[in-house]
């Protein structure tokens, strides 16, 4: 009984890891759209560039662990979603090609297509993302374990609204990060930006928070019905509070605060996630402990995972440390 509940809390935290460290680089790229002189795109992608694809590791390590531990979950929520995440694949590569290559273009025009590759690709990531999670939100058709959906049941209005939440919420994420790291004009632009998308951010935030309760009613349940709201309501009421701490540091034009405030937005979000699926792994009807390998197997794997993620983090958190401080024009790690 422990051991399936030890592995769903890393998958976890594997999954919320990426969602906060790779966020804010698919953010940047998606803020492409909005910004066109060279120097400031290599200024952004330079504040990156060193952290990036380690940042990719932790969806790995979930996507990894999910089919070695949850076996069924993975095989009924790959066929369920496979549109979405094979998209997000195929942009991840996309877009991890077109960061190596957009330096070594030697046109203005070929330097132009890659950055349109990597902002395209940025957002297609995100919004994939995005109908992803709505599509496992919503419930999936299960019938003798196996799938019993269509190709297109995950793309509804709610997962549409989910991409797009996800899109603008990673937007504010490199937004913020870009507050943190640069100086300047960007840095202005970029509080701008960070104005402009926390507000729509935070009423995209509040739409899906109504909404999720309505797919099901054991969320319903979760979130309404008396006891349960006095362990619920800490989470919009911390959403709320971080909102006016984030609109408070931008216009005292701190620079670390508004991306610690993005990133807790992020966080407070996935614990309400948690409180509405657990313990389903799989909703409307697969468990943590219906989806869950043999102890065996389980016990085999943690013994790696207890040895490789205090690796993992410990190098993430060297490589942040090394590569601390202002992002300047004309300095860059390629």
């Amino acid at each position: 009984m422990i051991l399936p509940l030890i592995w769903a809390a890393l998958i976890a935290f594997a999954v919320l890891a990426y969602v906060l460290l790779d966020g804010f680089d698919l953010g940047i790229g998606i803020l492409f759209v909005a910004e066109d002189r060279d120097e400031d795109r290599d200024v952004m992608v330079n504040s990156i560039a060193p952290v990036w694809d380690g940042n990719e590791t932790w969806l790995v390590l979930g996507g990894g662990g999910l089919f070695a531990v949850f076996p069924l979950a993975y095989a009924v929520v790959m066929p369920a979603l496979y549109p979405t995440i094979i998209g997000m694949l195929l942009a991840l590569i996309f877009r991890g090609v077109a960061f190596e290559f957009r330096f070594r273009a030697i046109t203005r025009r070929g330097r132009y297509w890659w950055d349109f590759a990597f902002c395209s690709g940025s957002i297609l990531a995100a919004l994939c993302q995005g109908l992803a999670l709505g599509g496992l939100l919503q419930g999936v058709r299960v019938e003798n374990r196996h799938y019993a959906g269509g190709w297109f049941d995950w793309l509804t209005a709610f997962t549409i609204l989910c991409g797009i939440a996800l899109v603008f919420g990673y937007a504010l994420q490199g937004a913020t990060w870009l507050i943190w790291r640069t100086e300047g004009r960007l840095q202005r632009r970029c509080r701008r930006y960070a104005g402009y998308l926390g507000v729509i951010l935070l009423a995209l935030i509040v739409i899906v928070s109504l909404w999720t309760p309505m797919l099901n009613p054991r969320f319903t349940d979760r979130w309404f019905s008396w006891p349960n709201i006095l362990i619920t309501s800490p989470v919009p009421i911390l959403v709320a509070l971080v909102a006016l701490r984030f609109w408070n540091g931008l216009r005292r034009r701190e620079e670390a605060s508004p991306f610690l405030c993005a990133q807790a937005w992020f966080v407070l979000c996935y614990a309400g996630l948690g409180i509405s699926l657990f313990p389903l792994m799989v909703p409307p009807s697969i468990t943590i402990w219906d989806a869950a390998a043999p102890f065996e197997s389980q016990i085999f794997l943690l013994i790696g995972a207890a040895i490789l993620i205090p690796i993992i983090l410990s190098y993430t958190a060297y490589s942040y440390w090394v590569f601390r401080g202002k992002v300047h024009p004309g300095v860059h790690y390629h």
